[in-house]
């Protein structure tokens, strides 16, 4: 018996060494830092108490372990209370707890640890878990809570000096009310914007010389004295197109030589015309015939010509047949005459300046053809008289911007003047003064043209922005009078309206819509129907004066107008709107605007927007 007492100390011993070694295991693994040494240890994590209790040999069993549920259960406290341990080891200002432990009981747990260890390294090795009741007693979550000062009775000095610390640590974050001042930084951040600081402009300095500047500038002289200040003096403005004088201008050409014995012999010539005009046109008897002699007229150097500085914007041919005289008007306003008679062009080509705006109307007088009239945008009506060599002011109004006139009755002493806004002049040049009465045009904003039907001299025409009105002078007063015939064909701005030549029973239009059209206008006092409508380029831009197709005086239904095609040329057009001939040449190289054709012979004058005047004619013809 007493052997097997012996036996069974002994292996209850290695089964104490064995369970020792376990919990030892688990319990190392919750500490941060352990020592062997018989020295005073710091310790982070959380303590365990390991008690040891004798047991008996017959109440040991492998299969069923008294105290597994126990120790498994203390186990899993154990973690829990390490977890939370490591999470609130920051926020605990404390005095780190010390634990001796004795070098013996040190030294009787490594060995073991060590026994433990070499028998559970043999296989087949099971070690006794529940032989022995190792009860690990760690020290419960409740000091999380905070507990009473008072209630300490049942802690050691360590564990009541560790409360203390952190009540008085609550109380003083507490007291700083750290949450309540950061919730009102919080708000001065978001209600807080930067002050809007304006930029201070430097204050200049009085005499201060930025960059290098002459002394001319500086107002000193080479030697750097300063020069003495001339008194200021107002500076005039002077108006670029200022109004001529009112009254008769004498005619003085711009372009006059020394001899002044060929321009009286120039303005004789002029003057003798009004005794070979001729008043019965030859009316040409068919189409062809007509188409033939248009075949005939050729350009050449000796009729192209420059008579004016600037653009063209109005020509006349004068009705004599022994001369072929051309007048042309540009918007400087100036007239030029050339006489292509002569054999220099310098000799005959005299310009003059009795307008200061274009001269967008020009016309030899049908009673006279001495006397050739021209209409200004600077609202002056004139009469170049050339047997007295004087432009006449016929009509004048300073307020009144005109655009074109026409004359009302065939011996020229009534004049029908259109102005941009809208408004007509009667003018009676029989009367002493100049006689005139403001008429005003129902819905017409601008007129650009003015022409009298040819038989039927009561009415006339007028072209507005897109509309085409046909008046009778008769029944026209100072009030609002809606007209006889209103045309709303046209899309776009027209440029010019006129009646046929002869008997007035058609009415060419021409439209910024790239459209030539024909009107009937046999019967003026109820409609104009639409007869033809012509295709052709009307786009000339801002720098050529705009497209404005006229009848031939010799010929009742052709139209004569100028084109954008290219090689240049001048296009004749019948009222059905086929294409009758076309005038080209190797000495027409730019656009003809504006187009006047001989009312009995067969010469053709185009003025360009350069100032030069390109004439056909048959050869032979002067």
């Amino acid at each position: 018996m007493s052997r097997l007492g012996e036996d069974g100390e002994r292996k209850a011993g290695s089964g104490l060494r064995a369970e020792a070694q376990v919990n030892e295991f688990k319990e190392n693994q919750n500490i941060v830092y352990a020592s062997l040494r018989p020295v005073q240890t710091t310790v982070l994590g959380k303590t365990a108490k390991v008690c040891l209790a004798p047991f008996s040999l017959s109440d040991y069993k492998l299969e069923q372990p008294k105290h597994s549920k126990s120790l498994s259960e203390k186990n899993s406290n154990c973690m829990m209370v390490c977890q939370k341990t490591e999470l609130k080891a920051c926020e605990e200002i404390l005095i780190p707890k010390m634990k001796v432990i004795p070098s013996k009981a040190e030294s009787s747990l490594q060995k073991l640890s060590l026994d433990v260890h070499t028998e559970s390294s043999k296989p087949g090795h099971e070690s006794p878990s529940a032989a022995t009741i190792l009860s690990v007693d760690m020290e419960s979550s409740d000091e999380d809570i905070i507990p009473d000062m008072d209630d300490f009775s049942g802690l050691s000095p360590y564990e009541r000096k560790r409360l203390k610390n952190i009540s008085e640590n609550a109380k003083f974050f507490a007291s700083l009310h750290l949450s309540e001042s950061a919730a009102r930084l919080r708000d001065m951040i978001k209600k807080r914007q930067p002050p809007k600081t304006k930029r201070k402009k430097p204050n200049k300095k009085e005499n201060e010389i930025g960059c290098r500047r002459s002394m001319r500038l500086l107002k000193v002289n080479p030697s750097g004295v300063s020069l003495p200040s001339n008194p200021t003096q107002p500076v005039l403005i002077e108006d670029e197109n200022p109004l001529l004088p009112p009254g008769p201008l004498e005619m003085l050409p711009e372009n006059e030589d020394d001899d002044h014995e060929l321009f009286k012999g120039f303005l004789q010539t002029w003057g003798a015309m009004n005794k070979t005009s001729s008043k019965n046109v030859e009316k040409l008897p068919s189409i062809k015939s007509y188409k033939a002699n248009l075949n005939d007229m050729v350009i050449n150097e000796d009729t192209v010509h420059k008579v004016t500085k600037g653009s063209i914007s109005s020509v006349a041919v004068h009705p004599s047949e022994s001369r072929i005289l051309v007048a042309a008007g540009s918007k400087s306003g100036q007239i030029g005459l050339w006489d292509l008679t002569q054999k220099h062009k310098e000799d005959g080509t005299y310009v003059f300046c009795p307008h200061s705006q274009p001269v967008s109307c020009l016309y030899f007088s049908p009673a006279n053809p001495v006397h050739l009239l021209s209409l200004s945008y600077d609202g002056t009506l004139r009469c170049g008289d050339f047997s007295r060599a004087v432009f006449d002011e016929v009509y004048r109004n300073e307020s009144k911007s005109f655009s074109s006139f026409d004359f009302l009755t065939e011996d020229a002493a009534t004049l029908l003047v259109g102005h941009w806004d809208g408004t007509l002049s009667l003018v009676d040049r029989r009367t002493s003064g100049t006689s005139y009465e403001n008429l005003i045009s129902s819905s017409m904003t601008k007129i650009r043209t003015v022409h009298v039907h040819p038989v039927h001299r009561q009415y006339f025409i007028t072209a507005g922005l897109r509309d085409i009105h046909v008046y009778d002078a008769r029944y026209l007063s100072s009030r609002r009078r809606q007209p006889l015939v209103s045309v709303t064909e046209h899309t776009k701005s027209i440029a010019s309206a006129y009646f046929s030549p002869v008997t007035g029973n058609r009415v060419v239009s021409t439209c910024a819509d790239c459209k030539l059209r024909i009107f009937d206008s046999s019967c003026v006092s109820s409609q104009m129907p639409l007869l033809t409508s012509i295709r052709h380029n009307t786009v000339t831009g801002r720098w050529l004066t705009r497209f404005q197709a006229v009848w031939d005086p010799k010929q009742e239904d052709c139209i004569i107008v100028g084109s954008m095609a290219q090689p240049r040329r001048v296009e004749v057009f019948h009222e059905t709107g086929k294409g009758v001939h076309s005038f080209q040449g190797e000495c027409l190289g730019s656009v003809c605007s504006i187009s006047a054709m001989h009312p009995s012979r067969c010469v053709l004058a185009g003025g360009n927007s350069s100032g030069r005047l390109h004439v056909f004619m048959k050869p032979g013809s002067f």
